[in-house]
């Protein structure tokens, strides 16, 4: 059952004096801003409005979410220091000798509810914005970026002994319910393990010798893989077929079968990944596997120096003058950045009720048909450079003041990146699979827009 506002302050607050009732600047700004009862709407969707066991007031959930990404805690410190402080706890709106929800509860909402009801909360935030008349869509910038996932530099071998020794973690688990005890299963941990240390050793030789002892034991491992993948499927079959004869419905045994299934998949196609490699064929980015966990990340080469090919989604962030995000998108793999600009100046629109008047990116967007797909919008001055050498009256035009004006205004989009990712925890989703990407970054880029419109409406 759903619960929008908390209990009222207790006695405890009329004893203390008002300087220690006082909040900072920007949490009472955004405390006033929060202080609306339009963002309890999105949570309506998944909550009973009489049925059920009440939850936490989504007022106090609201407030504990900006804490944490704005303060970058994880849910059991965030809870802690609320505890121990007398502002956070008014800012939480919870009582003077209250407790703090308990983490997990914070972690249920939070998966529960998703990437819908963080979008709905966003929207809300930049219609009060517009109502308010500080959402200012004169001029915007667009940029992209990844948001890295929660992941260690993955490796054919290291992905493998990952994989073989979850799936016998799996495996015991669902013989431990009594389901496919008959069935071979072998647990090859500690052989993947010792081969993959011996990997390892010998990288640090540098010579063609290691690089051919390197080639044989990866080649070791995945016979090792596809053998372990192979026992693991009979094992999760059997074990469907164990629950069916005997008409049994455990949702934990269900989950640890399927799960059993998913890394044996998933250990089969890095053990793919791998042979193409030993064949000598570079396998595809947009489908290979770069960790166990989070089989919908992928790695993406961003053209960095330091880091040429970072693993996990990629997102495109679109900046007003203001500094506030006026359109945010994360989407899987690597898709091209032109085709998504139309899409997100649309939205701006939709928001704001009118077209930007000027609207910039990189090179990475500079094609004609965005051009034109944005002047069919309403926008009257497309400031994006152009792929590829310019002809002679299109170089003319990138030479204009105006146009360079534009263009030097356009590099703070990375400056405004750099913000979200140092600042509010845009920098890697500790949330698995896209969906948990979007949630995440959501939550950030939430955050930040409470922080620059509360200072707007101030």
């Amino acid at each position: 059952m759903l619960r929008t506002v908390g209990e009222q302050p207790s006695l405890w607050e009329s004893v203390l004096p008002a300087e220690v009732l006082v909040m900072p600047a920007e949490l009472a700004a955004v405390d006033r801003l929060l202080d609306d009862p339009r963002f309890f709407e999105p949570f309506r969707a998944f909550f009973h409005p009489v049925l059920g066991r009440p939850s936490i007031p989504m007022e106090t959930y609201l407030r504990l979410m900006f804490l944490k990404y704005r303060y970058q805690l994880g849910f059991e410190p965030l809870c802690r220091e609320v505890s121990d402080s007398i502002t956070w706890l008014r800012f939480c709106r919870i009582p003077l000798g209250g407790r703090a929800p308990h983490p997990t509860t914070l972690m249920k909402i939070t998966s529960r509810c998703g990437e819908r009801a963080v979008a709905e909360l966003n929207e809300a935030l930049l219609a009060k914005a517009a109502e308010a008349r500080v959402l200012k869509v004169a001029r915007v910038r667009a940029d992209t970026t990844v948001i890295e996932a929660n992941v260690a530099y993955p490796t054919d071998s290291g992905l493998m002994t990952k994989g073989i020794t979850a799936i016998a973690k799996a495996a015991a688990r669902v013989r431990e319910a009594g389901l496919a005890r008959r069935t071979r299963f072998r647990d090859r941990t500690r052989s993947a393990r010792a081969r993959c240390r011996a990997i390892n050793a010998n990288l640090r030789r540098r010579s063609d010798e290691a690089q051919a002892d390197v080639r044989r034991i990866n080649a070791e491992i995945v016979r090792i893989a596809r053998a372990t993948a192979r026992q693991a499927e009979a094992v999760a079959r059997n074990a469907r077929r164990g629950l069916r004869s005997a008409g049994r419905v455990d949702g934990r045994v269900t989950a640890a079968v399927d799960r059993l299934t998913t890394l044996a998949r998933r250990v089969a196609k890095v053990a793919e990944q791998c042979s193409q490699r030993l064949a000598g064929h570079h396998p595809e980015g947009a489908t290979r596997i770069v960790s166990m966990h989070d089989a919908e990340a992928r790695a993406i080469r961003k053209g960095r120096i330091g880091k040429p090919v970072e693993f996990g989604y990629k997102a495109q962030v679109v900046d007003n003058d203001d500094g506030v995000v006026v359109d945010w998108q994360v989407e899987a793999g690597n898709p091209t950045d032109a085709p998504q600009l139309a899409p997100a100046i649309a939205r701006v629109a939709r928001r704001a009720g009118r077209a930007p008047r000027v609207v910039t990116a990189d090179r990475g967007y500079g094609e004609a048909t965005v051009d034109h797909d944005l002047h069919a919008l309403g926008v009257t001055h497309v400031v994006i450079p152009r792929k590829g050498r310019p002809s002679q009256q299109r170089h003319a035009l990138e030479q204009q003041r105006p146009f360079r004006r534009h263009v030097r205004w356009r590099t703070g989009a990375e400056g405004r990146i750099s913000c979200l990712k140092r600042d509010y925890g845009c920098r890697r989703t500790r949330m698995d699979t896209l969906a948990g990407a979007r949630t995440w970054t959501g939550h950030g880029i939430l955050a930040h827009n409470l922080v620059k419109i509360a200072g707007l409406l101030a």
